[in-house]
């Protein structure tokens, strides 16, 4: 319940839509209540039992005076025209009930059109934006597939099962309290029994209810796990077809899958055992009705005439649907309050990486990096123990040392993509969670080992995170990354798209394209994430011309497993185990002879 009122909650921006739903409702109601009340005098007048009346009374608004009036004015036309006129003027005021009661529904489902698509738009929107407020660890933990799953199936599992439902939250209890009270008004006794008989059945299909939100959360998560599955699949088809592997991820899928539809059938009858349930249980309440309701008709002392009594059960004969429509809709609720649950433990996720209250804009690199007693953990898992470094402005750090040692997760701080467990990361002398994360990110700019492109043109991929950029500076950008030439041989030039994640590119292009993405940038700050290591020998040649080109006049610390590409480091920090085991240049480092002449010994052989 608590869930369905956050939910509720993202309506208030459109509360007059909402309103205005409400309002066209009871319209709806009412006028589909007189349509059916209309039923007692058109009995009375054709079985002759229609009571004359030859005096008006004043009008006012209450059912009395209304229902007076209006058999004044049939006697009239009774005495004056007959029966049949009579009938004819009932019929005609039943047809513009009802095209007023439909003409106002349909007023009715326009103004809820806007609250259910806006709604599902900001929930939606506030997802996709706190996913890129997580920090790194956050999807490190998680698979990709799964958040996608959240963020797109999961959200709209909420479109279809709970804002489809907002029709009968605004509407039907209004239907049911409209007529409820004109049951009360033709007989309150027959009114009492159906109260008691009909909590009855509402007890019945909550408990059916509760089931179904249990196995619909598990339906959810399974899904999440066949995207997950189907995103590994096609990101690793290489890796698949190489190693044979087509059989074991079939069987993996097949397995997954079936579990999914066994999950999926058993919600499936759930749901379904909704209708038939809330409809016998009206036909019972019904029966029971009609006999105790026949019973009085039948007393001759009793004051409920049979046109009375078919219009009571015509009216409560309405109540049945929305009644089914509300038991239905519970059921569709359960089932979109499990994926709103997935949702939600995005949207609760806490955001520890974020501006302090009162963080201070950054603008200019001026003095220098320094690391002071850091430490880092994953959970248990000491990662980085006791680091202490000065780095300079204008100074070339190079960080060496084997897989593991805590090479990335040293430069992950400096952007805040991690912070510090114990210690503090400072630049200008100034601890930098102190200032606002994007002031502090635009001072860096970053190349990693895996080019990260978008399936968009060259253009906008070298020209990400940055507005209204102009054409030739994105050009001059690309020429000194060494990538204008190639981008010139495609059919649009600048305007190609690049394909999905870059997959029409070579490595070689890709990282030039990333290069020239930081050069357009132009931070004062560098990193270099092994940005060559995994290219071949032509690629790697044009690409470390670019990286030269985009070293100059920057501070740069540089990742490499290839020592030979930072030999000429103003100093080199060699990590093992998380610590600074060795400093220095490389020629003091090999004539040190201890773990960097041991690295760069074994590249020589």
């Amino acid at each position: 319940m608590n869930r369905f009122k956050v939910i509720i909650g993202y309506i208030k921006p459109y509360w007059v839509f909402a309103l205005l739903n409400i309002v066209f409702n009871v319209l709806s109601a009412f006028f589909a209540l007189f349509s059916f009340v209309m039923a007692i005098p058109f009995l009375n007048i054709l079985f002759k039992r229609q009571e004359l009346v030859y005096e008006s009374m004043p009008f006012a608004f209450n059912m009395e005076a209304i229902q007076h009036n209006f058999n004044y004015f049939l006697s009239k036309v009774i005495s004056e025209n007959g029966d049949g006129p009579a009938l004819m003027i009932v019929s005609v005021m039943v047809v513009i009930m009802a095209l007023l009661k439909t003409g106002f529904k349909f007023l009715a489902n326009y103004f809820i059109t806007p609250v259910r698509v806006g709604t599902v738009k900001d929930i939606r929107n506030k997802v996709y934006s706190k996913t890129l407020r997580l920090p790194m660890s956050y999807f490190s933990n998680s698979r990709k597939g799964d958040i996608m799953a959240r963020v797109g199936m999961d959200v709209n599992e909420i479109e279809l099962s709970v804002m489809s439902s907002l029709e009968m939250v605004f509407r039907d209890p209004i239907t049911i309290i409209v007529f409820l009270i004109s049951m009360f008004v033709i007989n309150y006794q027959l009114t009492l029994i159906a109260l008691v008989l009909l909590p009855f059945s509402g007890l019945l299909i909550g408990r059916i209810g509760k089931n179904l939100r249990k196995h619909s959360m598990k339906l959810q998560t399974q899904q999440g796990t066949l995207l997950s599955i189907l995103e590994e699949t096609l990101s690793g088809m290489r890796i698949v077809k190489a190693f044979n592997g087509e059989r074991k991820m079939t069987r993996k899928f097949t397995e997954l899958n079936q579990n999914f539809s066994d999950t999926l059938s058993r919600v499936h009858r759930r749901r379904f055992l909704a209708s038939p349930m809330s409809e016998f249980m009206g036909t019972l309440v019904m029966m029971v009705l009609m006999y105790l309701g026949g019973r009085l008709v039948l007393n001759e002392n009793s004051a409920l005439d049979p046109g009375s009594f078919i219009a009571y059960l015509i009216v409560f004969s309405q109540i049945i649907t929305p009644a089914k429509a509300f038991s239905t809709g519970y059921y569709n609720i359960q089932k979109g309050m499990a994926a709103f649950e997935r949702v939600e433990d995005i949207l609760e996720t806490e955001v520890k990486i974020k501006d302090a209250v009162n963080s201070r804009p950054v603008r200019d690199f001026d003095t220098e990096v320094e690391y002071r007693d850091v430490s880092f953990a994953y959970n248990t898992e000491l990662v980085l123990q006791n680091i202490d470094l000065k780095i300079r402005k204008g100074q070339t750090i190079a960080i060496v040392g084997k897989s593991g040692s805590g090479k990335s997760t040293l430069v992950d701080l400096l952007p805040r993509f991690i912070d510090p467990k114990t210690g503090s990361v400072l630049i200008n002398g100034e601890e930098i969670n102190k200032f606002k994360i994007a002031d502090l990110r635009n001072l860096m700019g970053i190349v990693s080992q895996q080019s990260i492109l978008f399936n968009d043109s060259f253009f906008n991929n070298i020209a990400f995170g940055l507005d209204d950029v102009p054409e030739e500076e994105v050009i001059a950008a690309a020429k000194i990354a060494n990538a204008h030439d190639f981008i010139m041989e495609t059919v649009n030039g600048y305007q190609t798209s690049v394909g999905d994640a870059g997959s029409k590119l070579s490595g070689g292009q890709r990282q030039r394209i990333s290069i020239a993405r930081a050069l357009l940038k132009n931070p004062p700050i560098l990193i270099l994430d092994e940005a060559t290591s995994s290219l071949d020998t032509e690629s790697e040649k044009y690409v470390q011309e670019a990286i030269e080109n985009l070293m100059k006049n920057r501070t740069s610390i540089v990742i490499a497993h290839r020592l030979s590409t930072v030999k000429y480091a103003d100093e080199i920090i060699v990590i093992e185990e998380g610590r600074i085991e060795e400093r220095g240049t490389h020629d003091e480092l090999i004539r040190k002879k201890g773990l960097y002449a041991k690295y760069h010994m074994l590249q020589m052989v």
